[in-house]
Parts: C-alpha cells; sequence; structure tokens
C-alpha cells in the first residue's frame, strides 16, 4: 500500500473516530471509505428529516430523537456487517417524519 493511500485512510479512520466510531486498526482503506460513505448517507437522511447532528450523536447522552442517531458499532462486528446496518438505519430514517412537520 502507497503513503497516499496509508494518509488517505488514516484521515478517513480520524474521521470516523472523532464521529465516534471505533476501529480496530485492521480495516482495508477500501473498507474505510465505504463506511464513511455509509455514515454521510446517515447524516444526510438526519438532516433532511429536521434532525440535529450535534445532539443526534453516538456521543450524546441525551439525543433528540433516538431514530437519528448513528447505530453503534458492536464490538468485533465486521465493517461490512456495521456498513449493511447503517444503511438499514438509514431506510428507516428517510421514513421517519420530519421533526419540523
Amino acid at each position: 500500500m502507497g503513503a497516499d493511500i496509508r494518509a488517505v485512510a488514516a484521515e478517513v479512520a480520524d474521521r470516523l473516530r472523532r464521529r465516534g466510531i471505533p476501529l480496530r486498526g485492521d480495516e482495508r482503506p477500501e473498507d474505510l471509505a465505504d463506511l464513511l460513505g455509509a455514515v454521510e448517507r446517515f447524516e444526510r437522511a438526519v438532516e433532511a428529516r429536521g434532525g440535529d447532528l450535534m445532539v443526534d450523536d453516538l456521543k450524546s447522552p441525551q439525543p433528540d430523537d433516538p431514530h437519528f442517531v448513528l447505530p453503534a458499532r458492536m464490538p468485533d462486528e465486521p465493517v461490512r456487517d456495521y456498513i449493511v446496518r447503517i444503511d438499514g438505519a438509514t431506510t428507516s430514517v428517510r421514513q421517519h417524519p420530519d421533526i419540523n412537520a
């Protein structure tokens, strides 16, 4: 793996960790990129429904709406399985009533 790929993977991993997603450090760069994409799709769906990502956050003790909180990654959960769960949660968020409605 080239230095550029390692640098990008480290940046993506940092962005995921800042969102409260635990990583083991053995994730492949393409898995990290796919995971970030899934997280960003989820976040866009939350924002489209009026959710506040600053409040509806994995690290928030009292989210406004628990439906708008990214699912937590289970210990030892493979990245691909976690992406599937996030995609399912994204579908649920898209079907959830708008907060402002």
